[in-house]
């Protein structure tokens, strides 16, 4: 069976590995949401959403394999939240990747100093995004 962006297939039988790479999502903007939904189920990449910080911090565990978070969101509060995340000691390793809108140097900095791995300009995250969900959503073949 084919894993898709609603529907992931456990790999552990597949590959002899336990853990299926996880991607979260924190976006609210519904324009990214949807090109972000759209370029992982082309990709057959499982993908889990969270619309606010909380929903965020309750789905870290087991710690995913990338968190992708729009700096300009609203609802998830991203530089508390990125700190509450870097807080935990078993997602230390996680990388976060965030993206915000042009021309917004000082957003981007403070994001790195809370422990951001990647910040990008919308457009950059737009063409690096079939990328970066195959490098951090796909089983690793052997």
């Amino acid at each position: 069976p084919l894993a898709t962006a609603d529907t992931p297939v456990d790999t552990a039988t597949a590959n002899g590995t336990a853990s299926q790479p996880r991607i979260i999502v924190a976006v609210d903007d519904l324009f990214f949401l949807v090109k972000i939904r759209e370029t992982a189920r082309q990709l057959k990449v499982p993908i889990e959403l969270a619309k606010t910080d909380r929903e965020l911090m309750e789905k870290v565990e087991p710690p995913p394999s990338l968190i992708i978070l729009d700096l300009n969101s609203i609802g998830l509060k991203p530089l508390p939240t990125i700190g509450k995340l870097r807080h935990k000691q078993e997602l230390k390793k996680t990388p976060i990747i965030g993206f915000l809108s042009h021309l917004q140097a000082d957003l981007k900095l403070k994001a790195q100093e809370a422990g951001c791995n990647l910040v990008m300009p919308r457009s950059a995250f737009s063409q690096n995004l079939p990328g970066l969900l195959r490098r951090h959503g796909l089983p690793e073949t052997v």
